[in-house]
Order: C-alpha cells, then structure tokens, then sequence
C-alpha cells in the first residue's frame, strides 16, 4: 500500500456535531438566557437523568467541578486518605487534594484496565482507616463494580463513580454512574456526548442534589440578599453550554454504535498482531467504547526508554514500541497518544501510598523498573506502569471513514514489521 499523509488531519477523538445544538444555543441567546438557569440546563439534567437511570443529576462546569462537589458530600477533610484509582487522569485525584485528603492509589487490573478488586482488598488491611473509593471507567470500560461494591460494602466505604469516559456504558444492564453514592460524567470536547464543557453530579440522593446546587452557586442562602454562611464555588452550567448538550443528548447511542464499529474494524485489523485491544468483560459489561486503545506483545517490545517529558527506542525488525507507532502516525497525520500514566508514577504524586495486589507497591515499583520483579503469577507487581509501558491510544474519532482506519491499521502493521 502506498500511503501519504492525510490532508486532513485524523483525530483521536473531536466533537461530532449534528445542528440541533446551534438551535438549542440559538433559542438561549434569542430567550436572553446566556446566565447560569434556563430551559436547556433543565432539559439537560432530566434527559441524563432518564438516560442513566438515576433521581438527580446537576449540571456543572466540567468533570472535574462534579468530582471536588462528590469528594465533598462524601466529607473528605484534611489528612483523610482516600483510595483512587491509579491509571486515570488527573482530573479524577486532584479534587481529593483540594479538600485536604491524601490519594492512597490502587493497581490496575489486566482484565478491564480499571481498579484492581484484590488490590483493593489488600489497601483496606494496610489503611483500614480509609471510608472514601473514587472508582474511574477507563477509556469507558465499565470496572468489575459488584466486586469493589461489595469490598466498600463490608468496609463502610462510600463509592465516588468518576464516569466522565463512561456515558453509555453499561455494567450488569446498569449504566456506570449509578454505582456509587454520588457520580460523575464530562461533556469536555472529547467526549462521547459534548458540550465543549462542562459535567454532571449525579446521585439519588435528594438532600446531596440540593447541597450541590447550593454549593456550586456560591453558597448563596435563601434570603432577599446575598447571604453566605459556608464556602462556596462558581461551579453551575452556563444555558448556553447545555444547549450545545441538549442537542447531543439524542445522539448517545448513535455515537456509541459508532465507536463500537471503530473498536471492532481495530480488533479484525489486528487480529495477527502481537498486540490486543484494551479489553473488557464481554459477558457482563458493554463498554461506550470512548477510545480505542492497543497494548503491544511484551516480546514484540522493542527497546524503548522514557523520561519525564521525553522518549528514546531502538527500531527492531519484527518489534516496535507505543513511541514509535505514535511518530509513525503523526508523520501521516494521524492523532494517536500514550494511554494515560499512572498517577504514581507523576512527579506531583510521587510521594503518595501505591497498593498493588500483593501490598505496599512503592517498593515493588522501584523492583520492577530495576529488574522486571514479578508476582506470585508470574506478571509484572505494578500492572498501570506495564500498561503504560506497551499501550497507546488510536485514533477513534466517530468521523473517521472505514478507509482512513485501514490506512492506520496498515500503519500499525508497518512497525511491527
């Protein structure tokens, strides 16, 4: 196949627009309702609420804005350790720090990419302490959630469900972002549903609802002035951003279907490679597929070393690296990226608590990039740094042609030559 760079660019995942969300942000300019309450903000809500299957759902900023809202209602104050899940997006860590607590980070597992249920197990005997578990849906794959759920059950810990990559996805015919006490989905530019911005807090709970909206208008009370009596946030939904999720909101499952069909066309694609795609359970979970990702063979590894923000490899015959493929797309233009770094394993939270499931990881981390140090079954002790090491994210934008994806099929298949 001779290939050329694409004229335009491919992406890794871009807003995929439909027109009625111009009508939508029309009718709030017309309206003059630009400010934070509107018809769009409300539809918005009801619609998630009924997609999801949940009482409430407050429309806010972003992702983040509802994860430090639910690190809050779940009463994390200073020094309070709180289990997160290890290979995610800072987004999912940092509002634990802006309440004080301190993120304890769980190992991955091989089987969803998600938080390791033994792992788990394992943090509560070493920080019986802990009452607070932020759970992430990687790349939207549904976690093993009637495992962690019943672990939290018989620890009294409360549930924080970040499903900001999950809208859609669905766990046992429950749909992520109904797991845990309180709930959290992105409408960020990337996502499956967009809005350019903003997030939802999504719980049952009436009382938790009430105190969100409260909170993220700046703690406003109910009086003829303004009246603060706690600290509050600017943190609410502007009409003119819900209107551009108002009309996504239709679209969920068409954007899902989509994504499926990318995911698979890759899966057939690759089907006598030394690589995999980023799995799931295929009998109890149905993913949103948001990213289709890729993790290389560990003996179709070349040689490939990184630093802080920089990468060398060595290219082999027959071998190649997330490094390599990720240049190889780019001199084509085609958007790829490696899958997320562990957040042990950032500079900013390199000194916090990492439980892998045969306990205290920090020391079987420096084991494992000294030598390659194994556990009882023979894999490697700290799964989120394996993952990183020989994964990467592939362009999975919902308008990509089936033809396009063959050109990046072809040159994955190029590398690993």
């Amino acid at each position: 196949m001779n290939i050329k760079p694409f004229e335009s660019k491919v992406w890794l995942s871009s807003p995929t627009m439909h027109g009625e969300e111009l009508e939508y942000v029309k009718e709030a300019y017309e309206t003059n309702w630009m400010s934070t309450v509107g018809a769009n903000i409300n539809e918005s809500e009801r619609i998630v609420c009924e997609k999801v299957g949940c009482n409430y759902a407050v429309a806010l900023t972003c992702g983040t804005a509802a994860l430090h809202m639910a690190v809050k209602l779940a009463g994390v104050k200073q020094g309070d350790k709180v289990f997160c899940s290890d290979m995610t997006f800072d987004a999912t860590v940092n509002p634990i720090v802006y309440e004080g607590g301190v993120p304890v980070f769980v190992d991955t597992e091989y089987d969803t990419w998600n938080m390791d249920p033994v792992a788990l197990e394992k943090a509560f005997e070493l920080y019986p302490e802990v009452k607070v578990v932020v759970v992430v849906h990687l790349y939207g794959v549904p976690a093993k959630m009637d495992k962690i759920r019943e672990i939290c059950k018989r620890h009294n810990a409360v549930i924080i469900e970040d499903a900001a990559e999950s809208f859609g996805a669905t766990y046992k015919g429950a749909q992520t972002g109904t797991f845990g006490s309180y709930n959290c989905i992105s409408f960020n530019g990337n996502k499956i549903i967009t809005g350019s911005a903003g997030g939802m807090l999504l719980t049952d709970d009436k009382e938790a609802a009430e105190k969100v909206r409260k909170w993220s208008t700046q703690s406003r009370e109910n009086a003829p002035w303004y009246q603060h009596e706690e600290l509050g946030y600017n943190y609410r939904m502007s009409n003119v951003i819900a209107g551009v999720v108002r009309g996504q909101l239709p679209y969920l499952e068409k954007h899902v279907a989509q994504k499926k069909a990318i995911y698979m066309r890759y899966k057939e694609g690759f089907k006598d490679l030394p690589v995999s795609m980023n799995p799931y359970d295929e009998e109890n979970s149905e993913p949103n597929f948001w990213l289709s990702c890729m993790v290389i063979y560990p003996e179709a590894m070349c040689k490939q070393v990184r630093g802080e923000q920089e990468a060398l490899y060595i290219s082999e015959p027959g071998k190649s690296c997330p490094t390599e493929i990720l240049e190889t797309l780019a001199k084509y233009n085609v958007e790829g990226r490696p899958v997320w770094k562990p957040m042990h394993m950032q500079p900013i939270y390199r000194m916090n608590p990492f439980v892998t499931r045969e306990g205290n990881g920090r020391a079987k981390t420096n084991a494992y990039i000294a030598g390659g140090t194994v556990g009882k079954d023979g894999k490697p002790l700290d799964v989120g740094m394996d993952i990183f090491h020989r994964g990467l994210c592939l362009p999975s934008d919902n308008k990509m042609t089936a033809e396009q994806q063959d050109v990046v099929i072809e040159l994955v298949k190029k590398c690993l030559r």
